[in-house]
């Protein structure tokens, strides 16, 4: 892969470095720091590995000596260089036409490299998708080629998130969906990136992820590839690797992060960091295949950046995690009842006002009416509970006088009978649609085989919440065919968290996601009886299991028994 590499020279690596700009204005640079001759030095061989340069001669061209003020076509004014290596220089500059920031990169005309990086330039700047950092002008002019791009400054560096740990499963969902829909578009459009490590992604406020130096950034740097799709793929592969265990997938340590130990291989991110989202590690594994060897279990390795898009966006969707709410402030006892609220407080004896006593209760004309109009009311309900109670007598005095019929009755008494009735479990299995799909379905029968010394068992999970992974696991009941539930009760070891949930009764399959499902009661204890506001009819019956109790240094769901009645 080309851009492996992590030497000193890769502006865009050494995000690690010292700024020279505010932190709001480094995620928006095309790299950080300023780099010393010595590490240049030091870093070449590993630079001519990765191909980033072709020969050793491009480090003695000159950056043009520009300075703080200059302007360019009357109407960039450069502010601060943010990058000077290898014959070209990065500024941040204001357009003094549009007052705003804006980037840009420079190098003498004369540079071997200004025909591609103009060429890149304006073929990015074609593209027009606001998924990329946009190119706003691509000029030769005075022996000088600039690049003009934006400026984010609301925007943060991958590089800086993960150093602040690994991202949430949602977050690292949307980084992998969101950058590899972008890049397959340019692919589209034959346009390949070729240096996409986390300095090149950035994230805006409002959650949405940008990549800047489509194009540009490898032909500042001369850089090329035979496989442009699969090398795109296999850097966003390493992206997500690094989002979900805050490791570099090489031996190598790079982009601030530490790398793999020599000599094991890529190892799965379920196997460097514990409670990582299985689904999004296998999507990793997949990306990251190198000549087709991937360590995904079964599913084929992605090759370009449009299949990678395509296996992401057919896993089940990952929901954002609930958010978390401040708890509401003790109450603080004031002294507003005395009626000094908002006054401090006086030293010596306090003198209370003399209100005025109020005036005789519905003395007015309007209460005089009041009470006459309430005697009315009364005088009216005495009369109507008299007629009432009179006609209930006559009523059970007709009764009495006619034969009793039975078949009422009886029919009621059918029903009583019926309600009670226990409901026969036909078979079951697990369900977890927001996982891997699989919740240990080898112990499931011991869930209703009325055995209360036997149980299933989820899988283990580091807090109560699935570790944040996902909203819940379950067992679907299949009872045979619709059937009126009227109540289930649930047995468990360890207070857990439960609801009841039911398929549609004219549903001929089982539902696949646990939004298809009505929610009819919630309960949690060690034993719960769950029962629906009224009977309801259904042929699928989902457990879904909400909460979980500790068990065994892990948290950890386990059913002894369910029964169902009509």
């Amino acid at each position: 892969m080309a851009e492996r590499s992590t030497a000193a020279v890769d502006v865009a690596d050494n995000s690690g470095d010292d700024p020279l700009t505010a932190k709001a204005e480094k995620a928006a640079t095309d790299g950080v720091a300023e780099e010393q001759d010595t590490a240049d030095t030091t870093a070449d061989d590993a630079e001519n590995k990765a191909g980033d340069r072709q020969n050793g001669e491009q480090s003695s061209i000159e950056t043009p000596e520009l300075h703080s003020g200059h302007k360019l076509a009357r109407r960039y004014r450069l502010e601060e260089c943010v990058t000077r290596l290898d014959g070209f220089s990065s500024w941040r500059a204001v357009d003094e036409k549009l007052r705003r920031a804006v980037g840009v990169h420079l190098l003498p005309a004369d540079h071997p490299r200004a025909r591609s990086v103009l060429a890149a330039a304006r073929s990015a700047a074609l593209l027009g998708d606001p998924r990329f950092v946009q190119v706003l002008d691509a000029v030769e002019e005075n022996d000088l080629v600039y690049v003009v791009h934006e400026w984010l400054p609301d925007s943060t560096e991958l590089t800086t998130l993960l150093a602040a740990g690994p991202l949430e499963p949602h977050d690292a969902y949307q980084l992998v969906s969101q950058v590899s829909q972008a890049m397959a578009a340019a692919h589209r459009e034959g346009l390949a990136h070729l240096r996409l490590t986390p300095s090149a992604v950035l994230r805006s406020s409002s959650g949405q992820y940008r990549i800047r130096g489509l194009a540009v950034n490898a032909a500042l740097r001369g850089i090329s590839a035979e496989r442009p799709q699969r090398t795109d793929t296999e850097a966003i592969g390493a992206l997500l690797y690094a989002a979900l265990t805050q490791r570099w997938p090489y031996d190598s340590d790079a982009h601030g992060l530490s790398g793999l130990p020599k000599g094991v291989g890529l190892l799965p991110p379920d196997q460097v960091r514990a409670g990582v989202h299985r689904g999004l590690a296998e999507i990793a594994m997949r990306a990251l295949a190198n000549d087709g060897a991937t360590a995904s279990r079964q599913e084929p390795p992605c090759t370009t950046p449009d299949e990678l898009a395509k296996a992401v966006a057919a896993m089940p969707r990952i929901r954002p995690p609930e958010p978390e709410f401040p708890a509401p402030p003790e109450y603080q006892r004031t002294t507003y009842q005395q009626g000094s609220y908002g006054r401090p407080q006086q030293a010596g004896p306090v003198v209370t006002q003399v209100m005025a006593p109020p005036p005789p209760p519905l003395q007015s004309r309007t209460g005089k009416a009041l009470k006459w109009a309430v005697s009315a009311l009364l005088i009216a309900a005495l009369g109507l509970a008299s007629w009432q109670v009179a006609d209930r007598l006559l009523d059970q005095n007709n009764k009495s006088e006619t034969p009793q019929n039975n078949q009422p009755q009886d029919t009621e008494d059918e029903k009583e009978a019926e309600i009670g009735k226990p409901v026969a479990i036909v078979g079951a299995h697990d369900f977890d649609p927001l996982g891997d799909g699989s919740e240990k379905p080898q112990g499931i029968k011991n869930a209703y085989d009325g055995d209360p010394s036997s149980f299933w068992n989820t899988d283990g999970y580091y807090s109560a919440d699935f570790g944040r992974l996902k909203e819940g696991v379950g067992l679907v009941l299949d009872l045979g065919k619709a059937q009126q539930i009227g109540s289930v009760d649930v047995s468990f070891v360890g207070d857990t968290s439960v609801e009841l949930c039911t398929a549609p009764a004219d549903a001929t399959a089982e539902p696949n996601s646990p939004g298809a499902f009505a929610t009819q009661a919630k309960g949690s204890g060690g034993k719960v009886t769950l029962k629906p506001a009224k009977p309801v009819t259904t042929r699928y019956v989902l457990v879904w299991l909400t909460k979980l109790p500790a068990s065994d240094g892990t948290f950890r769901g386990k059913i002894t028994d369910i029964k169902i009645t009509s």
